[in-house]
């Protein structure tokens, strides 16, 4: 997040949020703008320029993607009017591990008010169950679900009174050398990281209605290299994946088949309607010219290479994922967005392979976008701008790493609580002083 102050006048200057998503086809970068620290954000402007340097999601070139960086920033800049010097960075790569693990505290012998050190301890011992391992950080702490003297479902126990908390609780693993190679990369294109946030979550945080992120629901994001996986239930994430399989896969599946280059690939694959029918009227032939050469295939063979892609990725690898969730049902359906959910009758061939509700969506805030830049493609820059406003909300609802230190850190113990913070510190409270600390409420 990054704020500024404008040159324009009035009681308050308004404050400037900025976002950049890292995409292995397009970087974009998201700002907005807000009157004073509680007032809802209004998009101002986003800048993009073609990625550079990254494959499936990894940094594979340096100097290629920080050219890349640099012109989106530029495109930003030049939109808004402002120079920019911090943001939000959301990426993604093939290694991401969402783990669950369970935690417990006593509160007294009698019932007694949860405060809020009472729910740094309870994260803290759930935290004692995670063994990470060498090389790798924990991204993301979320509380998924408190309990309450054995009653499930609490949202925010803090106010409330009992003898015993829990809370079940995700943690988004990632490795070490994938965050100083995103965060390398934003500083030497200028930019300081004032946070990270996996992008399988923001594009969530993009798409989701309020209601459906309740009742249940899975949100897709269909990107160049990647495809992420988020698993909304109860109002809460309870499960974050990215697959290394995305749009430029079916890309590639068009260019070897019928052997023409990746940009006449990228063009044709457009304009395939993977719920076509020729029974409904619709060509049963695609003719195009290349060099100087006619080609001409047929409307079918087309379909059925997209839809063989699209398949196995939703009913194997997807499913899979929504499986590992634990989540039962999904009367929400499936979400789908991103620049690979552009294609034409995806929903509903999507609803016949998956067997649920499938909706396209635009980014929640794309009616206050800018033109041109609202579409799919943009909905995990959009929901980058939601995240940094809910972790100021709710500091509890997406507890991110500290990035005062060096993140390289091998197990829980080496992320902490300040007491009374609200956010991750340098430093911890140690497993002794919470002993000590439960034994002074106890007697």
């Amino acid at each position: 997040m990054f704020r500024k102050s404008s040159s324009s006048s009035g009681y308050r200057d308004p404050e400037i949020l900025v976002g950049l998503d890292l995409g292995t086809s397009k970087i974009s970068v998201v700002v907005a703008e807000r009157e004073g620290p509680s007032g809802e954000a209004q998009i101002i402007g986003i800048g993009q320029a073609p990625s550079n340097g990254i494959r499936k999601g990894l940094i594979v070139n340096i100097d290629q993607t920080v050219k890349s960086l640099r012109h989106a920033i530029d495109d930003a800049e030049n939109m808004v009017g402002l120079n920019l010097t911090e943001a939000t960075v959301a990426f993604s790569g093939g290694d991401v591990q969402s783990l669950k693990t369970k935690g417990m505290i006593a509160l007294g012998r009698a019932p007694r008010t949860v405060m809020q050190f009472d729910i740094e301890r309870v994260i803290e011992s759930a935290q004692a169950n995670i063994s990470v391992p060498s090389g790798k950080m924990i991204l993301h702490t979320i509380p998924v679900e408190y309990s309450l003297d054995g009653n499930s479902g609490i949202d925010d126990p803090l106010g409330m009174n009992a003898t015993r908390l829990d809370i079940e609780l995700e943690s988004v693993i990632v490795p070490v050398a994938m965050v100083q190679n995103v965060r390398n990369c934003v500083e030497k294109a200028g930019l300081e990281v004032s946070g990270l946030v996996i992008k399988p979550l923001a594009s969530a945080l993009g798409a989701l209605t309020h209601d459906e992120s309740l009742a249940g629901t899975a949100v897709v994001d269909i990107g160049g290299g990647t495809c992420g996986v988020a698993v909304f239930v109860e109002g809460r994430p309870k499960h974050l994946a990215v697959i290394s399989v995305g749009g430029d896969h079916v890309t590639n599946d068009v260019a070897t088949l019928l052997k023409i280059p990746i940009n006449r690939a990228e063009e044709i694959k457009k304009e395939v309607n993977l719920f076509w029918d020729p029974q409904n009227g619709g060509p049963e032939d695609f003719n195009f010219e290349h060099m100087g050469r006619n080609y001409s295939y047929s409307m079918s063979e087309l379909t059925d290479i997209v839809q063989c892609r699209i398949e196995e990725l939703f009913s194997m690898l997807i499913k899979a994922e929504i499986a590992a969730s634990g989540a039962s049902m999904l009367p929400g359906g499936l979400v789908i967005t991103g620049g690979g959910s552009k294609s034409a009758g995806l929903d509903h061939y999507l609803a016949r392979v998956m067997n649920m509700p499938v909706r396209v969506s635009l980014p929640l805030d794309s009616g206050r976008m800018p033109p041109a830049r609202n579409g799919s493609e943009y909905t995990c820059a959009a929901g980058i701008i939601r995240y940094v406003l809910e972790q100021e909300r709710n500091p509890y609802r997406f507890i991110g790493n500290s990035f005062d230190a060096n993140p390289i850190m091998s197990s829980s113990a080496e992320q902490g609580w300040e007491k009374g913070a609200g956010s991750p510190k340098s430093g911890h409270v140690s497993f002794w002083q919470s002993i000590m600390n439960l034994f002074k409420e106890l007697f």
